[in-house]
């Protein structure tokens, strides 16, 4: 028994320095691409491109960062400001310094629009959990937002019982063990083999955690295979991380709030909406996703059929499109109501 008490706190010994050392040589090869600021008494990573009003702000899905939208920010940037960021604990920003809730995340979310977009309202473009955010924010602060455009919002959550909650709950014990195995350099040793040419072994101990876990972590993988190849050592670094399993945790521990809070949205007044369907949705979220069209007068739906839940990877075009129309319609719109147009 001493023997392999031994072994097993060499092994773990070794791999704390395994990690400590790779993470140094991580920080050196891929560091923020943006600024951190200080947003609501958080270190978050904003990543600034581009000129012009309004500004564009990306939000996220629950465990993604700005790298999520590396295929549509330069593209925007072209004809606006944009501005994509991390939320606590994910991506380049610090890890949270307290539990996630909505009120929190919306006060870092209001400071970031600040910083991109000082005194000026913002075009919300929210992914998934990331459109919860921003529907809330645009019902909080009306003033404040443009526009929004909604992509796949994640509406399957406004009812998180039974097996849904269930799901969750794994979720975030998965993700905490993620950040333990992620500590002793597991995961960054994991990754290096799946990237190095031999993908069967963090497959098999991948499996270890079950076939759905499996899959999971397979899709999720073929997911960001569609990132331009040049982001795939950041993110591969990003996720060696124990900081976002923990932020990952944190986000899927507030879903339930989160969608609670969108779900609690009644009215946009005539807020410019696009809210879009991924292709391969059934019938009922569909429907559920264009209810949200729906709180606005000036709301509009549409499905995206070529792609899966991550439109901006499958349909970047779209994306960008959808979003040059909600700004040029934001920019006709204060002609309009300018003194001088009169």
């Amino acid at each position: 028994m001493a023997v392999f008490a031994g072994i097993f706190g060499f092994a773990v010994a070794a791999g704390l320095v395994y990690q400590s050392v790779g993470s140094r040589r991580g920080a050196r090869r891929h560091p923020a691409p943006g600024e951190l600021i200080d947003a609501d008494g958080q270190r978050l990573h904003v990543l600034r491109a581009g000129e012009g009003s309004p500004a564009v702000l990306f939000e996220s899905g629950v465990g993604a960062s700005s790298v999520s939208w590396t295929r549509v920010l330069p593209e925007i940037a072209r004809f606006a400001r944009a501005g994509a960021y991390d939320r606590a604990g994910l991506g380049w920003s610090d890890p949270a310094a307290n539990p996630r809730t909505v009120d929190r995340m919306l006060g870092e979310l209001r400071s970031v629009a600040a910083r991109v977009a000082p005194s000026q309202p913002v075009v919300l473009v929210g992914h998934s959990f990331g459109a919860f955010l921003a529907l809330v924010y645009a019902a909080r602060h009306p003033a404040s937002v443009a526009g929004l455009v909604l992509l796949d919002p994640a509406v399957e959550w406004h009812d998180a019982k039974g097996a849904r909650a269930r799901v969750v709950w794994g979720g975030i014990q998965m993700s905490r063990l993620g950040g333990l195995l992620a500590r002793v350099g597991v995961v960054r040793a994991s990754l290096a083999l799946l990237t190095g040419g031999a993908p069967g072994v963090p497959r098999i101990f991948v499996k270890l955690f079950g076939p759905a876990a499996a899959r999971t972590v397979e899709h999720l993988v073929g997911e960001v295979r569609k990132l331009p190849q040049e982001v795939h050592p950041q993110v591969q670094e990003l996720w060696c991380q124990p900081k976002c399993f923990r932020g990952l945790a944190q986000h899927l521990a507030a879903l339930g709030e989160a969608s609670a809070a969108a779900a609690g949205v009644t009215t946009l007044a005539d807020l410019p909406i696009v809210v879009v369907s991924a292709g391969d949705q059934p019938p009922h979220i569909v429907a559920a996703q264009q209810a949200l069209a729906r709180l606005s007068t000036r709301g509009r739906h549409l499905t995206a059929s070529g792609s899966g839940h991550w439109i901006m990877f499958d349909e970047p075009e779209l994306v960008v499109t959808l979003v040059r129309e909600i700004v040029a319609e934001t920019r006709l719109r204060g002609v309009l109501r300018s003194p001088c147009a009169s």
